[in-house]
Protein backbone atom coordinates (compact mmCIF):
# COMPACT_ATOMS: atom_id res chain seq x y z
CA UNK A 1 0.00 0.00 0.00
CA UNK A 2 1.38 3.23 -0.89
CA UNK A 3 1.17 6.00 1.61
CA UNK A 4 1.04 9.81 0.87
CA UNK A 5 1.80 12.53 3.61
CA UNK A 6 -1.61 14.84 3.07
CA UNK A 7 -3.94 15.18 0.94
CA UNK A 8 -6.34 18.38 0.46
CA UNK A 9 -9.61 18.52 -1.20
CA UNK A 10 -11.02 21.94 -2.39
CA UNK A 11 -15.09 21.78 -3.14
CA UNK A 12 -14.60 18.86 -1.23
CA UNK A 13 -18.41 17.80 -1.24
CA UNK A 14 -19.28 14.27 0.42
CA UNK A 15 -15.20 13.69 0.27
CA UNK A 16 -15.39 10.89 -2.63
CA UNK A 17 -11.60 11.59 -2.83
CA UNK A 18 -11.18 9.82 0.54
CA UNK A 19 -13.15 7.07 -1.32
CA UNK A 20 -11.29 6.61 -4.34
CA UNK A 21 -8.00 6.63 -2.15
CA UNK A 22 -8.96 3.84 -0.01
CA UNK A 23 -10.53 1.74 -2.79
CA UNK A 24 -7.16 2.15 -4.92
CA UNK A 25 -5.26 0.46 -1.20
CA UNK A 26 -3.69 4.37 -1.06
CA UNK A 27 -3.34 5.28 2.28
CA UNK A 28 -2.59 9.04 3.66
CA UNK A 29 -2.32 10.43 7.47
CA UNK A 30 -4.08 13.82 6.94
CA UNK A 31 -7.15 14.97 4.92
CA UNK A 32 -7.95 18.73 4.73
CA UNK A 33 -11.33 19.17 3.21
CA UNK A 34 -12.67 22.89 2.48
CA UNK A 35 -15.94 22.81 2.07
CA UNK A 36 -19.02 25.11 2.52
CA UNK A 37 -21.91 23.02 2.47
CA UNK A 38 -23.05 21.89 5.88
CA UNK A 39 -24.91 19.14 4.56
CA UNK A 40 -22.01 18.02 2.13
CA UNK A 41 -19.58 18.20 5.33
CA UNK A 42 -21.80 16.38 8.03
CA UNK A 43 -21.72 13.35 5.31
CA UNK A 44 -18.39 13.47 5.41
CA UNK A 45 -17.78 13.87 8.84
CA UNK A 46 -20.12 11.05 9.43
CA UNK A 47 -17.73 8.89 6.63
CA UNK A 48 -14.57 10.15 7.28
CA UNK A 49 -14.41 11.74 11.17
CA UNK A 50 -10.43 12.53 11.08
CA UNK A 51 -10.95 14.89 8.43
CA UNK A 52 -9.93 18.23 9.06
CA UNK A 53 -12.26 20.75 8.21
CA UNK A 54 -11.25 24.08 6.61
CA UNK A 55 -14.19 26.28 5.16
CA UNK A 56 -14.52 28.36 2.52
CA UNK A 57 -11.79 27.86 0.01
CA UNK A 58 -11.31 31.52 -0.18
CA UNK A 59 -10.02 32.04 3.01
CA UNK A 60 -6.83 29.83 2.44
CA UNK A 61 -4.28 32.03 3.13
CA UNK A 62 -5.55 31.13 6.53
CA UNK A 63 -5.37 27.89 7.29
CA UNK A 64 -2.96 26.26 9.43
CA UNK A 65 -1.15 23.29 6.81
CA UNK A 66 2.46 22.87 6.08
CA UNK A 67 2.21 22.67 2.61
CA UNK A 68 5.31 21.31 1.77
CA UNK A 69 3.50 18.01 2.72
CA UNK A 70 0.59 18.34 0.46
CA UNK A 71 1.04 14.84 -1.43
CA UNK A 72 -2.43 15.88 -3.96
CA UNK A 73 -4.66 18.01 -4.58
CA UNK A 74 -8.03 17.64 -5.38
CA UNK A 75 -10.32 20.22 -6.79
CA UNK A 76 -13.39 20.02 -8.70
CA UNK A 77 -13.89 23.92 -8.99
CA UNK A 78 -17.62 24.99 -8.72
CA UNK A 79 -19.20 24.28 -13.19
CA UNK A 80 -22.37 25.99 -12.95
CA UNK A 81 -20.38 29.42 -14.90
CA UNK A 82 -18.86 27.28 -17.57
CA UNK A 83 -21.41 24.37 -18.39
CA UNK A 84 -23.63 24.86 -21.33
CA UNK A 85 -26.51 23.83 -18.39
CA UNK A 86 -25.17 27.22 -16.94
CA UNK A 87 -25.04 31.03 -17.39
CA UNK A 88 -21.74 30.31 -18.81
CA UNK A 89 -20.30 33.40 -17.79
CA UNK A 90 -17.09 31.85 -17.02
CA UNK A 91 -15.15 33.58 -14.72
CA UNK A 92 -17.19 37.15 -15.38
CA UNK A 93 -19.58 35.12 -12.41
CA UNK A 94 -18.74 34.85 -8.82
CA UNK A 95 -18.38 30.95 -8.78
CA UNK A 96 -16.18 30.86 -11.63
CA UNK A 97 -13.93 33.18 -9.94
CA UNK A 98 -13.43 30.15 -7.92
CA UNK A 99 -11.06 28.59 -10.34
CA UNK A 100 -8.48 31.23 -9.65
CA UNK A 101 -9.08 30.75 -6.14
CA UNK A 102 -7.85 27.26 -6.50
CA UNK A 103 -4.82 28.19 -8.93
CA UNK A 104 -3.40 30.74 -6.14
CA UNK A 105 -3.61 27.40 -3.79
CA UNK A 106 -2.06 25.07 -6.82
CA UNK A 107 0.45 27.52 -7.19
CA UNK A 108 1.13 28.09 -3.44
CA UNK A 109 1.48 23.95 -3.05
CA UNK A 110 3.80 23.98 -6.26
CA UNK A 111 6.01 26.24 -4.51
CA UNK A 112 6.37 24.53 -0.94
CA UNK A 113 6.23 20.99 -2.84
CA UNK A 114 6.55 21.28 -6.50
CA UNK A 115 6.48 16.96 -6.85
CA UNK A 116 2.78 16.82 -5.78
CA UNK A 117 0.08 15.39 -7.42
CA UNK A 118 -3.20 16.90 -8.41
CA UNK A 119 -6.33 16.07 -9.78
CA UNK A 120 -9.02 18.80 -11.61
CA UNK A 121 -12.33 17.73 -12.17
CA UNK A 122 -15.64 19.32 -14.21
CA UNK A 123 -18.23 19.85 -16.33
CA UNK A 124 -17.75 18.94 -20.46
CA UNK A 125 -17.60 22.77 -21.32
CA UNK A 126 -18.07 24.75 -24.53
CA UNK A 127 -14.20 24.71 -26.32
CA UNK A 128 -13.20 28.23 -25.98
CA UNK A 129 -13.94 27.38 -22.12
CA UNK A 130 -12.12 24.08 -22.01
CA UNK A 131 -9.09 25.68 -23.54
CA UNK A 132 -9.69 28.90 -21.19
CA UNK A 133 -9.61 26.63 -17.95
CA UNK A 134 -6.37 24.56 -19.91
CA UNK A 135 -4.42 26.96 -20.44
CA UNK A 136 -4.74 28.74 -16.99
CA UNK A 137 -4.21 25.23 -15.22
CA UNK A 138 -1.30 24.35 -17.75
CA UNK A 139 -2.45 20.99 -19.19
CA UNK A 140 -5.18 19.55 -21.40
CA UNK A 141 -7.84 17.89 -19.77
CA UNK A 142 -8.64 14.44 -20.65
CA UNK A 143 -12.52 13.75 -21.22
CA UNK A 144 -14.05 10.67 -19.94
CA UNK A 145 -17.93 9.37 -19.42
CA UNK A 146 -18.39 9.35 -15.61
CA UNK A 147 -20.18 5.87 -16.33
CA UNK A 148 -16.79 4.59 -16.17
CA UNK A 149 -17.11 5.28 -12.55
CA UNK A 150 -20.22 5.83 -11.44
CA UNK A 151 -23.98 5.64 -12.39
CA UNK A 152 -24.37 9.01 -13.83
CA UNK A 153 -23.42 8.82 -17.97
CA UNK A 154 -21.61 12.66 -18.03
CA UNK A 155 -18.75 13.61 -19.97
CA UNK A 156 -16.37 15.26 -17.52
CA UNK A 157 -12.99 16.59 -17.83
Amino acid sequence: MRKFRNILSLFDGISICQEALHDQNLDYEICYSSEIDKHASAITRYNYPDTIHLGDVRKWETWDIDWSKIDILFAGFPCQSWSVAGKELGDRDPRGQLMWVMMDIFTHIKKHNPNFLFLFENVKMKTVFMEYCSNAIGIQPILINSSLVSAQNRERY
